[in-house]
């Protein structure tokens, strides 16, 4: 494969998005397809394979009303998208480490030898960690798998809007969620675009950039 194919088929995908506002809010993303693309996003990196991303959906009329009061200046967007997909970072996702590791020895990816002493090492680091250590480790996983899922809405042919202007103190427990285990990290919403977003500049790599 070229380099010029690959610069081509990434600019189609990448360059040039804008933020879109507006959508067309007679097309809803079947539960099916949406679970493909989340799935699709998780395969973003994550830090020691914890996946510390889950995702709320919200689609329906009466859960988009719950959080219309709660997003600010992003009311157009929660409107008319097909969804809303609120993105917490679980700060205690080491929990699910045992059935992570195990469904990779399953896989043939590790021996189990080597899955116990992972977990050995890994769990109780985590468990020590800070509240502010856990955050920074949830939130850098996942805005990775926000910045995915973006990615393969717009292969998909749907626009994103990645908003962080919400009541963060209030999101977790609006949607049944414990606010000390599960942490906002963005909202995305998600749709077909009716109208272009607002073009924006990028400072020139040169700029911004320093080689050693």
């Amino acid at each position: 494969m070229s380099d010029k194919y690959i610069n081509n088929n990434f600019s189609e995908i990448t360059f040039g998005r804008r933020s879109v506002r507006k959508y067309d809010a007679n097309v809803k993303i079947s539960r099916e397809e949406m679970l493909e693309m989340i799935q699709e996003a998780t395969t973003a990196p994550s830090s020691v394979n914890l996946q510390p991303w889950r995702f709320v959906v919200v689609e329906s009329q009466a859960e988009k009303e719950k959080l219309q009061p709660l997003i600010r200046f992003n009311t157009l967007q929660n409107e008319t998208s097909s969804a809303m997909i609120l993105i917490f970072g679980d700060r205690e996702c080491y929990d699910l480490g045992e059935e992570i590791y195990s469904q990779a020895v399953i896989a043939g990816k590790m021996p189990e030898e080597v899955k116990q002493k992972q977990l050995d090492a890994i769990i109780p680091h985590y468990k020590n960690f800070s509240k502010e250590e856990m955050s920074n480790v949830i939130r850098i996983d996942s805005s990775l798998a926000a910045m995915q899922l973006m990615l393969v809405a717009r292969a998909r042919g749907y626009e994103t809007n990645p908003i962080g202007g919400f009541e963060a103190d209030q999101l977790a427990e609006a949607f049944d969620l414990d606010k000390e285990r599960y942490e906002p990290v963005m909202i995305v919403s998600i749709g077909k675009a009716v109208e272009e977003g607002y073009p924006s500049i990028r400072l020139d790599a040169e700029k911004i950039t320093t080689f050693k």
